[in-house]
């Protein structure tokens, strides 16, 4: 258990935080949400006391232990992994290099005997005898084998730190578990073993994530930071989001009946209820549901933007044909022999570990590379809009207004206020629309982007990871938008509810060959599955 009372936090004239009261009980995992720069990340250093707060103080149950994912993935360059895991126990590893210590000498002594008998029974106590073993499973499930255990994390690339440093967080069952964007980095398998850990996980957890699938999956409350202050619902994201939309609905519109909004709430209520990722804790949750009125949930600040894609002319039958695409990159062959015709119906997910055979294959299909060999052809009915991964060569150097470097998109020559407005919709109002492109945020990028593509009314979208840089409120909007579009569509993400949404076929590019199947995300991934077993 961990308690906030009274906490304030104020950075010059922003205020963060403002008496923030606060309780985290065992059992329960919660998302902690709010729009970017809202101060996620900082609380989370405040519950761990890395930060201190100008007001109130945090508190924990007597003797309990608090751990944290460290963001820092160089911090243990010259220590071996299996023991960098274990440091997670500050504790125990202290015990575990004393006792070492003191059998190491050649001179040891009766009171080095004593010293060593109280180390042992306190390592016993904190079940050091299983630590390696424990350490061991633990980095196994996020799929670091046991030929890199005794290896120094400098000999580990980036991803494989990432993962050692969340198994040292995990290790040890800490009483209060604090999680900042765990699942960044991670493959689907490690992410999948992480959800499965920490819906069986009995103590406090307290996550922030982009990852709506994740948040859905595991957490059984939402803490949603907004307006300075923490409110805890009851709940998953997505029972939080269309709960925060129906009060604003409500709010907008005083003139509907009370009773209405009622019955819509009870209604996704009844389908929230019955939902519940931790067994344990489903049938307190269902009641705590049921007993969720109008009057709890508030409108959130939130900002969403609006997407929507038009298609400027209707897509024919004839879309996309791609025959026999090869190409080497850096002596590696990257694409092998590629072959799929894209129908008008299509919305493919391109997925698969080798992200950079996902991007060659965007870059030849937008005419940014040429294949080694093989060719493909559009439809003479089709205009397609491009979203690379790196978009950075799109900003550099301008020195224009964003209204003037969006103008040079528009196949309409469209007036300013159209383009103010069109701006105003992704989020750029007033003074914002007189950026210079070159000094926007990773985000901000994103949003014009997906305004230029927007622009172009194409019948066919092709997005290669389009969700990254981009908050939750930007991602949710996106999805909608994606969802609504009439176009045929080919995309990556490691977004997983964006993918199980969107996508009708799922194409995954592997070493072997290309797989190539009609159906839901889900369904590929239990297929995918079954064929493992």
């Amino acid at each position: 258990m961990i308690q906030v009372s009274d906490v304030s936090l104020r950075f010059g004239d922003r205020k963060l935080f403002e008496d923030v009261n606060i309780k985290f009980t065992p059992g329960n995992c919660y998302g902690l949400i709010g729009a970017n720069g809202a101060g996620k990340s900082t609380f989370l250093k405040i519950l761990s006391g890395e930060i201190e707060s100008q007001t109130g103080h945090v508190s924990m149950g007597s003797g309990e232990r608090l751990a944290v994912l460290k963001q820092n993935h160089f911090e243990y360059e010259e220590h071996e992994v299996l023991k960098v895991v274990i440091m997670g126990h500050s504790r125990l590893y202290e015990v575990m290099q004393e006792k070492d210590a003191i059998y190491m000498k050649e001179d040891f002594s009766d009171e080095d005997g004593m010293k060593a008998a109280e180390l042992e029974g306190e390592f016993a106590e904190l079940n050091g005898w299983e630590a390696e073993s424990e350490a061991a499973i633990l980095l196994k499930g996020l799929g670091i084998g046991e030929n890199l255990h005794t290896k120094l994390m400098s000999e580990l690339t980036g991803g494989e730190k990432v993962k050692v440093l969340l198994a040292q967080a995990l290790f040890g069952k800490p009483d209060v578990l604090l999680l900042d964007e765990p699942t960044n980095n991670l493959d689907l398998q490690a992410i999948q073993w992480l959800e499965d850990f920490l819906i069986n996980f009995e103590n406090t957890v307290i996550v922030v994530s982009h990852d709506r699938h994740f948040l859905n999956k595991v957490c059984t409350h939402i803490a949603d930071l907004d307006f300075s202050k923490i409110q805890i619902y009851v709940g998953n994201y997505d029972f939080w989001y269309e709960s925060s939309q129906l009060a604003l609905k409500m709010a907008q519109d005083q003139n509907k009946k009370k009773e209405e909004k009622i019955k819509e709430l009870q209604a996704f209520v009844a389908r929230f209820s019955a939902n519940a990722s931790k067994s344990k804790q489903a049938t307190s949750r269902k009641k705590s549901l049921e007993k969720i009125s109008l009057d709890d949930i508030k409108p959130s600040s939130r900002r969403y933007p609006y997407v929507h894609f038009q298609t400027g002319r209707e897509i024919g039958n004839d879309v996309l044909r791609v025959e026999g695409l090869s190409k080497t990159i850096d002596g590696v062959k990257v694409l092998n022999n590629v072959s799929f015709i894209m129908n008008k119906e299509d919305k493919i997910a391109l997925v698969g570990k080798n992200e950079i055979a996902k991007t060659t294959l965007f870059k030849i299909l937008a005419g940014e590379m040429e294949p080694d060999s093989g060719s493909f052809k559009w439809g003479v009915t089709t205009s397609q809009a491009y979203f690379p991964n790196d978009n950075s060569k799109y900003f550099q150097g301008s020195e224009q207004t964003l209204v003037d470097w969006l103008r040079q998109y528009s196949p309409d020559d469209e007036s300013e206020t159209f383009l103010r407005g069109f701006l105003g919709r992704m989020l750029f109002s007033g003074e914002e629309v007189l950026k210079k492109p070159s000094v926007l945020s990773g985000g901000e990028k994103v949003r014009c982007m997906l305004s230029k593509m927007m622009l172009s009314s194409s019948n066919v979208l092709m997005l290669d990871e389009p969700t990254n840089h981009l908050d939750l409120e930007s991602i949710t909007a996106l999805n909608n938008g994606l969802i609504n579009f009439k176009g045929a569509m080919i995309f990556a993400s490691h977004d997983h509810q964006f993918v199980q949404t969107i996508a009708n076929r799922i194409i995954e590019l592997t070493d072997e060959g290309l797989i190539d199947k009609e159906s839901s995300y889900d369904e590929f991934l239990e297929m995918r599955a079954a064929q493992k077993a």
